[in-house]
């Protein structure tokens, strides 16, 4: 047995030996796909990044060349540096340190030299390109926009960093990455597949073919054209009304859920953000800390919903049975809370939920509010059951829609005002200011938008989103599910009618549009800024809401003008004109005026007042 021992052991090692070089020669294919394989050199071929349609069909993002100049440190030797800096228009200390920097990722990988050649730089390095080993050319696609508006929707794409790539193989230096919008939530399906060709090289690194004739090398596929919910002439016409304004707008197709504009001001050309201009560009805009074009309004920033509240207020009312449509409040121009304490209304007399909700009254709905709390043994269960009400229109908490920013509003319960009054204390009266949408209540302009959505639907919605469609793909379901509020469907009808009212004997009733019936509702809400670390009262800002028509709605809208005074001053009148917009695809000729003072003036001085230290008083003037 010790005889045939050992040499039953060494054929048995022998064999494994040979089984396990036959697999890595012969099965085991991965070896050769390694990018630090000095035998191999790895050329990828970059495919266009699918197009961007609006809902009709309208091309909004194509593609247009870009040229990559790389380098592969460890095949550099010998390069005429300063012949290179001149052909390129670059410095000596520019090439010094973008050769530093590539030795830094790889020596023997190819990164990004100088990105994004045009024509002319291309042709010229193209030209004599033999002469300078170790560098390369690569065509890549960059975003060719065909509209000045919606760079906020579309998002941009960049250049992938190291922590990317550390955390995605696929991406390697040099490549482009959806950055924000839709190029980012849907970055997968719009960029394609890279393909990827092995060439041979022999033992004094020079290329000599195709790696076992090309058995291994993959075609590029083209990324995938998607379709948007945008109706980009729409999109076009919002941000032209917000001319010199700040603030947002946001349009919803009740029935789907579908957003038909997403308007930020200020906003930005999208093609300011590409080409070699794109980093400078960027970062001008964001060191501007006061208009903040980067910053989305419409889905980021967090306003007191103002008096559009009073709607949701008016239906917990009802649902909770502490009143009916005839229950009848005094006004008294304001409301009593408790000793000194007066919340003021521009109402008097009589109201009923319809002309409480097209006189804006704030006595009434601080009533409801306060029966509301009141009805429970204790105002925390009250606050607790109001809230789980108005969070079931999808207030209060990320929304989910497909983009990839957003903020969560506020709507506050027991347990937030545990933290302010640990011992308890507070009651209704202390927190009515939420009655009207002032208090603790912060909502964005989208959560705002899909309230109305839901109010049209009589108490359901679809979750917000921008993808309509794309071919060969299903829809997420969230897209397509319906969320139904904690409001029974009786109850929207009269508040619908008291909307309704707003154009006919309301505070909106200047602001009709012709052959339009248009449910809709006023905002002014307080707005307050810290300057030089003192809280201080700026000028109003300027809500409206509405849906359209009244029967069979296709649109739900939501508008804020900040420090635009009141709610029929700049965003009524901009909700009209995009309701008209929208339903017609044109504005009346008694819509004209309106429209040009719209677009071509602004509230530039109201916003230089925050450093000029102007003080924040009414302007007198008027739009027609």
């Amino acid at each position: 047995m010790r005889k045939i021992l050992l040499p039953i052991i060494i054929i048995a090692a022998t064999l494994i030996i040979v089984a396990r070089l036959f697999y890595l020669q012969i099965l085991d294919d991965s070896y050769i796909k390694k990018s630090d394989n000095n035998a191999i050199k790895i050329k990828y071929d970059y495919p266009e990044r699918g197009y961007i349609y609006d809902r009709n069909g309208k091309l909004m993002v194509a593609n247009q060349p870009s040229y990559d100049i790389m380098v592969t440190p460890e095949e550099t030797g010998g390069v005429d540096t300063l012949e290179v800096c001149s052909l390129l228009g670059i410095s000596k200390e520019y090439f010094i340190e973008r050769l530093k920097k590539a030795r830094v990722y790889s020596p023997r990988l190819p990164s990004v030299f100088l990105p994004q050649l045009n024509k002319r730089e291309f042709a010229a390095f193209q030209e004599k390109i033999r002469r300078f080993k170790g560098f390369d050319i690569v065509k890549r696609s960059l975003r060719d926009y065909q509209t000045v508006a919606g760079a906020n929707v579309f998002g941009y794409i960049q250049q992938v960093n190291d922590p990317i790539i550390k955390k995605n193989p696929y991406y390697k230096s040099g490549d482009l990455i959806g950055k924000q919008g839709v190029e980012e939530v849907y970055e997968e399906i719009l960029r394609g597949t890279k393909g990827v060709k092995y060439i041979q090289k022999d033992r004094f690194n020079r290329e000599i073919g195709s790696f076992k004739d090309g058995i291994y090398d993959t075609i590029a596929v083209q990324g995938e054209d998607i379709t948007l919910s945008i109706d980009m002439a729409l999109q076009e016409y919002g941000e032209k009304l917000m001319f010199e304004k700040r603030g947002g707008i946001v349009a919803i197709e009740p029935s789907t859920g579908e957003i038909l504009a997403l308007v930020t001001a200020p906003n930005y050309n999208p093609a300011m953000l590409v080409g070699r201009e794109r980093s400078k560009n960027y970062t001008l805009m964001a060191r501007d800390t006061i208009a903040m074009p980067l910053f989305d309004r419409g889905l980021l920033a967090e306003y007191p919903p103002g008096s559009p509240f009073k709607i949701l207020t008016g239906l917990v009312g009802l649902q909770e049975e502490v009143i009916d449509v005839n229950t009848t409040f005094m006004c008294h121009h304001g409301f009593s809370y408790g000793r000194g304490a007066f919340m003021k209304c521009h109402g008097f007399g009589p109201h009923q939920l319809n002309n409480g909700i097209y006189n804006s009254c704030n006595t009434y709905f601080a009533n409801v509010y306060k029966l509301t709390i009141d009805k429970y043994p204790k105002p925390q269960y009250g606050l607790d059951a109001w809230s789980s009400h108005i969070k079931s229109f999808g207030l209060g908490d990320f929304m989910g829609y497909d983009l990839p920013q957003g903020r969560p509003g506020r709507v506050p319960n027991a347990k937030y005002y545990k933290r302010y009054y640990p011992n308890g204390g507070w009651r209704s009266s202390t927190i009515i200011s939420n009655s009207i949408g002032q208090g603790e209540v912060n909502m964005t302009p989208i959560q705002l938008a899909n309230m109305m959505a839901a109010v049209a639907n009589q108490g359901w919605y679809y979750t917000p989103h921008v993808i309509k469609k794309i071919e060969g793909h299903t829809i997420d379901k969230k897209f397509t599910t319906k969320h139904y509020t904690t409001i029974d469907k009786q109850h929207f009808k009269p508040v619908i009618d008291g909307l309704f009212d707003v154009y006919n004997y309301g505070t909106a009733s200047r602001l009709k549009v012709e052959g339009i019936e248009i449910c809709g509702k006023t905002g002014t809400a307080e707005n307050f800024a810290k300057i030089n670390g003192v809280r201080t009262q700026l000028t109003d800002h300027s809500i409206f809401v509405a849906f359209a028509p009244r029967e069979n709605p296709k649109i739900a809208i939501a508008v804020f003008v900040e420090n635009g005074y009141w709610g029929a001053r700049w965003a009524g009148p901009i909700t009209s004109l995009m309701i008209e917009k929208y339903l017609k695809g044109e504005i009346s000729q008694s819509q004209k005026a309106r429209e040009e003072w719209i677009m071509t003036h602004g509230l530039k001085a109201e916003y230089e007042k925050v450093t000029s230290g102007q003080p924040f008083k009414i302007n007198q003037n008027y739009m027609p």
